[in-house]
């Protein structure tokens, strides 16, 4: 996620975490009520139909999950909609609510190992939700549809899910409006048919997905379709209104993507992308990494987009364990942004770095450590992004550039596709290089305050 719109124009190591078979949330450290234990998905396809005048969703999501124990109930996380029908494996199961936890009872327990298939239908107005931070996400009604974002819990305000980043599955969404609106999720588009008036958009999503990754924005939008010189697949959808201010930041795509590749490694999807929507004054940040196509509230300026396009690397294809190592999605994505400044001669990393440690001591870049946050509300704070950055550059004056330059490879490489944690990231850091890491980190990502010593420049 990038704050950039708002700044210039998220363990101390953390394990995984664990829920009680069948039980409601994993105890995540930030959010400890979001996903539930006993299960992990393998793919959600979902059906939505969308009314645009009326702001009414029709939904049915079919979940295929492997039980990690035996479950006589489980939970989903869905908050508000009126559920009409659940079934398990087309049996008609019993289901009841309460709070934003759906409590499913299918009619015959499953058995640890099983794979089964849930499908539940619902229906109503879905609504946004605001973060602890204050920050609004979910389903955003806008003037001609509606804005689809869910860091780090609205995906839950508009399909039922294992709602954890630890939990990442494939999806297919099938999403029909009416014929002149567009609507856009995740992967690429497998067909378009219009039928009576209303358009049904078929996306596949095949690479592994955390939900609050997921969108299904729409919207009145001006859609490109192109190839990147590599033969990446590129689709990119414009909100007319932002189309003008849009028009020379998205055209650097392809050239953002190539740059990012040589400095990560492959691309780690079969597709790329962009969303630009005109969003209600009340959405005030900058963008999401929604996997595949970042969707940005209005036009983003050219760093931005490198923000999120390093994410689908670094936050996308390796996810965190829990909510309280998202520096490890946004430190990452900040210092690409140094890099590009560095790439489009401006200034280098380390003079990026000594501008934020020379500044104002009390900035709120030291309210906590970033490897730490305090509270749920802290997911996305200052810290996590700047402070998140100088832990890297840190790093690279610690081991040197050919060993940073190949971490940034090789850590993606490493869990492509899959989760990892802070303690991961310094076990992997340790095993390339000789230099002992112990007080680098123990100082930058857990140490409170402005830390009062730095490695000199390798």
């Amino acid at each position: 996620m990038s704050v950039a719109l708002l700044l210039s124009s998220c363990t101390s190591g953390g394990t995984a975490v664990k829920g009680a078979a069948g039980g409601g949330g994993l105890a995540d450290p930030l959010f400890p009520a979001l996903g539930n234990g006993g299960y992990r998905v393998d793919h959600y396809g979902l059906d939505l139909d969308y009314d645009v005048a009326e702001r009414h969703l029709d939904g049915t999501a079919a979940i295929t999950a492997r039980a990690g124990a035996a479950l006589r109930s489980f939970q989903l996380d869905l908050q508000g909609m009126t559920v009409t029908d659940v079934r398990v494996d087309g049996r008609a199961a019993e289901f009841s609510r309460k709070g934003h936890k759906l409590v499913v009872r299918p009619a015959t327990a499953i058995g640890k190992g099983d794979t089964f298939r849930t499908t539940v239908s619902y229906r109503g107005t879905p609504q946004e939700m605001r973060d602890a931070d204050g920050a609004v996400e979910g389903w955003v009604k806008t003037a001609d549809g509606a804005f689809v974002a869910g860091e780090p819990a609205g995906s839950m305000t508009w399909f039922p899910g294992n709602n954890h980043p630890s939990d990442k599955a494939a999806y297919d969404f099938r999403i029909t409006v009416p014929e002149r609106y567009t609507a856009v999720a995740n992967g690429q588009l497998r067909s378009k048919r219009t039928t009576g008036g209303r358009t049904t958009y078929e996306w596949h999503s095949a690479e592994p997905m955390a939900s609050y990754l997921a969108t299904a924005t729409i919207g009145t939008f001006d859609v490109q379709e192109s190839h990147t010189p590599q033969g990446l697949p590129v689709y990119v959808a414009v909100d007319p209104k932002e189309a003008a201010a849009s028009r020379k930041p998205l055209s650097r795509l392809p050239e953002i993507l190539a740059w990012a590749t040589e400095l990560f490694g492959p691309y780690p999807f079969a597709s790329a992308g962009a969303i630009v929507d005109h969003t209600p004054d009340r959405v005030d940040w900058g963008a999401l990494e929604t996997q595949t196509k970042p969707v940005y509230a209005g036009a983003p300026d050219t760093v931005t987009v490198v923000h999120e396009t390093a994410h689908q690397w670094f936050g996308d294809s390796v996810t965190p364990k829990t909510w309280r190592d998202t520096w490890l999605n946004e430190g990452f994505a900040t210092y690409a942004e140094w890099l590009w400044e560095e790439h489009e001669g401006g200034r280098s990393p380390q003079e990026q770095f000594d501008a934020l440690y020379d500044g104002d001591e009390d900035h709120e870049r030291w309210d906590f450590p970033p490897g730490e946050p305090e509270s749920a509300a802290d997911v996305t704070g200052t810290p996590v992004y700047e402070r998140g950055a100088m832990v890297l550059q840190q790093l690279r004056n610690a081991v040197g550039d050919d060993t940073f330059f190949s971490i940034l490879k090789e850590w993606p490489a490493k869990y492509r596709h899959a989760n990892a944690d802070t303690e991961d990231f310094i076990a992997f850091c340790q095993d390339r290089t000789d230099e002992d890491l112990t007080d680098l980190f123990d100082d930058w990502l857990y140490g409170e305050g402005q830390p009062d010593w730095e490695y000199d420049a390798a």
